[in-house]
């Protein structure tokens, strides 16, 4: 009889899961005599134990196909809603996995999903994670699949948007995804050369930002180009945040803590939107100004070849890894191959943007605007 191995993907979708279930699947039933299943809408069809199973009809044809076959959704285990409230669903799971007598739980996610296999790692169950998100923010991983895509796709729009604003003389500013890194606006407006990119990373000054789009017009260029993460923070925002954060120390308490994330929260909701920031700068250059906000746009539609051909890879690495008995790990992109990353270490963490990244120091050398006055 054969072994089984269960997947499922979870959070947003993200192009190249596709190629990543078909990956496993193959590989699976072709080399190493697994059957496969999936669960269907993440974790969700894990305590449902709605489930397809994943055999060469239904793989076939799925490589270049967007989002995810087997659906996905952003519910925890340990609060998932039924009915009007959240219960810890997690013995459920476990029974689900038993009842199958899976040989190891595929996860297919970002952050999230790292620390939810986590919990099930602890329970006792053999789980492997798969690093997928558009904003390439997991920790230890060179590359998330699904990245390359949405840098391509963001990167197309500044494209498009350089004619526009170039025949109206306007400043043109690009929201890209990021709440809390800006490896989407920053990879995107530099391959689109953007006058000014804002990330999370690098907290701007307004000023500054108007300056440089000056400093523009006066050289005889009469537009601008913005790119710009929409978790990025002002200079003065970030200190507020940065004070609260202060307040936190080791004797902290729940309730205290609940209080002090509340406070945050309540700072960002109050934070300038894209749209404001527009209207200030329009005021201060005396340029139109105009935003294009791509939101869902960069998770869809055909993943690009690298992601194709990185999803791929990692899940037939991920196949191989099983066999192997390796369990309890992320697979992680260590430059041209994969090394494994135990879930304990990757759960919680961000990738976040360096200072002295190479990007960065790109950006500042072609003479982008980062929104601030380091040279």
């Amino acid at each position: 009889m054969s072994k089984l191995i269960g997947v499922l993907t979870s959070g947003g979708d993200t192009p190249g899961l596709n190629a990543a279930i078909r990956g496993i699947g193959k590989a699976a039933s072709g080399k190493y005599d697994f059957d496969v299943i999936g669960y269907e809408d993440g974790f969700k069809g894990l305590v449902q134990n709605r489930f397809i199973r994943l055999e060469k009809e239904i793989l076939s044809n799925i490589l270049t196909v967007g989002g995810t076959i087997l659906g996905t959704s952003r519910d925890k285990p340990h609060k998932m809603k039924i009915g009007n409230k959240e219960q810890d669903m997690r013995d459920v799971i476990v029974d689900t996995y038993h009842k199958h007598h899976l040989e190891c739980l595929v996860c297919l996610g970002g952050g999230g999903t790292q620390k939810t296999a986590l919990k099930l790692k602890e329970l006792g169950l053999n789980v492997i994670t798969l690093p997928k998100t558009i904003d390439n923010d997991v920790a230890f991983t060179d590359v998330t699949f699904g990245f390359d895509t949405a840098m391509s796709i963001a990167t197309e729009a500044i494209d498009r948007l350089h004619s526009t604003a170039h025949s109206h003389h306007r400043i043109i500013i690009l929201e890209t995804m990021g709440h809390r890194v800006g490896w989407l606006a920053l990879g995107a407006g530099l391959a689109g050369g953007a006058d000014v990119i804002l990330i999370p990373e690098i907290p701007y000054n307004i000023e500054f930002v108007a300056e440089a789009i000056l400093k523009k017009i006066r050289l005889g260029k009469r537009f601008s180009i913005v790119a710009i993460a929409e978790g990025s923070y002002s200079i003065a925002e970030r200190k507020k945040i940065n004070k609260v954060n202060a307040l936190r120390r080791p004797s902290t308490t729940k309730g205290e803590n609940k209080e002090l994330n509340k406070k945050i929260e309540l700072i960002k909701s109050k934070k300038k939107t894209t749209l404001e920031l527009a209207k200030k700068l329009e005021i201060m250059t005396g340029l139109e100004s105009r935003v294009t906000i791509l939101g869902h746009l960069q998770r869809g539609g055909t993943p690009s070849p690298a992601d194709r051909l990185l999803a791929t890879r990692l899940g037939t690495t991920c196949v191989q890894t099983i066999f192997k008995k390796q369990f309890g790990n992320m697979i992680a992109v260590d430059k041209d191959s994969f090394k494994l990353i135990p879930l304990e270490k990757v759960a919680g963490k961000k990738k976040f943007i360096p200072n002295d990244h190479p990007w960065i120091q790109s950006a500042r050398l072609v003479g982008t605007c980062l929104g601030s006055r380091k040279k």
